[in-house]
Order: structure tokens, then C-alpha cells, then sequence
């Protein structure tokens, strides 16, 4: 349940397929021989556990180690051109093979994208407090957070980062590499090289734990007696935003009514979005997941509600609502606590499990399906809503409508 794929990389010739395919075999047979040990599965709903060893032996899946040197042997001796280093080739190999599986779902991610991904899911790192965005020259150009350690150390809205830690920074700019290297442990230092008009100057920053909001919230436009949440991503902290919102909004008086904005939504932890459906529900199920065993588990709300049952809740929701955000409009659709306006959502109901490899990267693995407390399927079914609604240029036409509903 993240928030994005990776796009599946270009097909080799089919010598070097089958290249791929053979040492990835082997490969993977290698790490659960000898790293399983040190392997953990993080689930994607928050709970760690070792992961089940898997039998070696397996005759029919046998790996000829004999026709993979030939393989490997014709490569080497015939490809012009530059050889992969070992790392790129085992990362390759794994690729090539969790592809044959064909679940787009189920995927290899290298250390430094699984870094990112680990702290989007948690919700927190060790950063500067600033947004990093490129411009059209291909420049990174800083917008310091308020009151966080950049724009304590002086950064501006509008600096250029030319060099982090002495290291120039190339035009045009790989801003992913350019995050790892801004981004490290709390209470340690990192020196930007920052031009400001015509003059550079360094600024040395102490990174500290930066939060991602996931929730933002304000009175209605038009209705300032209703309240407007939008929930960017289900993470660690956005169970703690939730509530926060509900307490802000009630001070103001915008707790008559409520709209929960999930568009745009990809899903994140299960458990995040099972604790905001518990702002809504008393009890019951909010999620039925099961198994390819035969075997299911279900998830139900805890006892007592912040929002009373007669305070009435519309759910926007368009074709990029998924995951954990469908797991929530579908408990409160089905348990008939609130109206989904908008469009059909994506339809991810399956559910991933983060194994964290021995390296830093991290192998998804789809093992469950979810569905909601009706029983429906989510997974390329998605959910239609109550009441459908036309994107417009000009205006906002889900809030809009919403507005309209609560209304009547």
C-alpha cells in the first residue's frame, strides 16, 4: 500500500533475459539460504515480524548453476560495452524475476527509494525542514518550513542549492539524490552552498525529525459550521492529525457536518486507516482481509466515537482514491455512516507485506486481499459512489455538490 510504483524497466535482449532470469533464481535462492536470518518482514500495516523460512530444496525449481555459467560465460566474453557492477547485476537478476510474477504489486525497491518509502510510511526523518523542487532550468530551489531548522539557520524562500557538504550539485538536478544527501541522522550537520541573487553563501543547518503532515483541515467555504479534512496518506502520525482536527474544528464551531477529502489519496498503513474509521464507527467490522490459504482476519473499530452518530459525513472520493483510503470509504459506505461523492475510486484491495533486506532495500510481496464489511471486493472492483460528480475547470464540483447535500 504505497503511495507510488516503480515503472517496469526495459526488456533486455533474450539472451540476456534469460540471463537475468537464471542468476535471479539462483540469487534468490542464495539470500533465503543464508540472509534470512538477518531479514525482517514489516508489514504494511506497522507490525514487524522475522520472516518464515522457505525450503531450499525444491527439485522441479532446480537452478542449472551449470547452464547459468554458459550463459553468463557468452555474455562476458561477447557484450561490447561496459559491465554492470555485481550489485546491479543482483539487483537486476531479483527485478527480472519478482517480474515473472506478474502482480504489479509485488516489487524489488533499491536501499536509498526504500529509505524514502520507509519514512513516508512512518511519517518522520531526519531532515532540514525545507521543500526541495526543480525548476525549469533544472536548479534546486529551496521553500524553507516555518520554524523548522533551515529557516532557523537563515535559508530563504527562492535559495539555489549549488553544493550540499562541499559536493556540487549537477544542472540539471536528480532531486531524489539530492534528498539522500540533505537528509540524515537527527543532530547532525549538513553545509548547503546556497546562491541568493547574485551572491553564495554557506549555511550550515542541524537536521532535527521532520514530520509529513498527512492531514489538513479548515471550516468550509460558504459553511463555516462544517468541517473540511483532507487526508493526503494514511501514516503513522495521521490517526494523531485526525483527532487534532476534530478538536480544532469543534473550538471553531465547524462540527455540525463533516467532509473527508480522500482525493488523490494512494493508501498507506492499514492500521492508520482502520483507526480514523474509528472515529465514525462503535465496534463492528471495518475491514475483512483474507488469505490465499483460505484463512481471513477482520478488523473492527474500538468502542466509542469522536463524531456522534447523527452528525452526517460525506466522503470525497475520485479515480486516484486507493488502498487504505478505499479500506475507509468502503467500512463507512458499507456501515452506511457516510455518502461517497465523486468518482469510482482505483481499486487496490491487495494487501503487501515490506520485507526489509539485509542491504537496506525492500522486496514487496502481495499476500492478502482485503474487502470491505459487506464483503465486497476492492481489488480491481473499486467503489462507486452514492453520488457521482463531473470534475469542472472553473470550480469545485465534489465540494460543491457535498455543500449542496449537506444542505438538503
Amino acid at each position: 500500500m504505497t503511495s507510488s510504483h516503480p515503472l517496469p524497466p526495459s526488456h533486455p535482449p533474450n539472451a540476456h533475459k534469460w540471463g537475468y532470469f537464471l542468476l535471479g533464481l539462483l540469487t534468490a535462492l542464495a539470500v533465503f539460504a543464508t540472509g534470512v536470518a538477518a531479514m525482517w518482514a514489516f508489514d504494511i500495516w506497522g507490525e514487524e515480524k522475522p520472516t518464515v523460512t522457505l525450503p531450499l530444496e525444491h527439485k522441479e525449481q532446480a537452478v542449472d548453476e551449470a547452464l547459468l555459467n554458459e550463459a553468463w560465460g557468452i555474455i562476458k566474453s561477447d557484450f561490447y560495452g561496459d559491465m554492470p557492477s555485481e550489485e546491479k547485476r543482483t539487483y537486476g537478476a531479483i527485478k527480472g524475476s519478482v517480474e515473472t510474477l506478474d502482480d504489479p504489486y509485488t516489487f524489488f525497491i533499491e536501499p536509498e527509494p526504500a529509505v524514502r518509502e520507509q519514512e513516508r510510511l512512518q511519517g518522520k526523518f531526519g531532515g532540514i525542514g525545507a521543500y526541495l523542487a526543480v525548476d525549469e532550468a533544472g536548479r534546486v530551489v529551496l521553500t524553507p518550513m516555518v520554524a523548522r531548522p533551515a529557516a532557523k539557520a537563515g535559508v530563504k524562500k527562492g535559495d539555489v542549492l549549488i553544493a550540499v557538504d562541499g559536493e556540487p550539485i549537477p544542472t540539471p538536478a536528480d532531486l531524489d539524490k539530492i534528498i539522500d544527501m540533505v537528509r540524515g541522522a537527527v543532530g547532525t550537520t549538513v553545509t548547503l552552498t546556497i546562491q541568493r541573487g547574485d551572491e553564495t553563501m554557506d549555511i550550515e543547518v542541524e537536521r532535527a525529525e521532520i514530520e509529513l503532515p498527512s492531514v489538513s483541515w479548515r471550516p468550509a467555504a460558504d459553511a463555516p459550521d462544517v468541517g473540511y479534512i483532507h487526508i493526503e496518506r494514511f501514516s503513522g502520525l495521521t490517526d494523531k492529525e485526525f483527532s487534532q482536527a476534530l478538536n480544532e474544528l469543534t473550538q471553531q464551531g465547524a462540527n455540525s457536518a463533516y467532509i473527508i477529502d480522500l482525493r488523490g489519496n494512494p493508501g498507506g498503513l492499514v492500521d492508520a486507516a482502520v483507526d480514523v474509521a474509528g472515529h465514525f464507527l462503535d465496534d463492528g467490522v471495518v475491514l475483512i482481509e483474507k488469505h490465499a490459504d483460505g484463512s481471513q482476519k477482520t478488523y473492527k473499530a474500538q468502542a466509542g466515537v469522536d463524531i456522534p452518530a447523527e452528525t452526517p459525513v460525506i466522503l470525497l472520493v475520485d479515480g486516484n482514491t486507493a488502498s487504505a483510503a478505499e479500506i475507509l470509504a468502503g467500512a463507512l459506505q458499507d456501515r452506511k455512516r457516510a455518502k461517497l461523492v465523486g468518482e469510482k475510486t482505483y481499486g487496490k484491495g491487495s494487501i503487501q507485506r515490506i520485507h526489509r533486506l539485509s542491504d537496506g532495500s525492500a522486496l514487496h510481496v502481495t499476500f492478502a486481499k482485503w474487502f470491505t464489511p459487506n464483503d465486497r471486493a476492492i481489488d480491481g472492483q473499486g467503489l462507486e459512489p452514492d453520488v457521482a460528480v463531473q470534475s469542472s475547470p472553473d470550480y469545485d464540483s465534489y465540494l460543491k455538490k457535498a455543500l449542496t447535500l449537506l444542505r438538503k
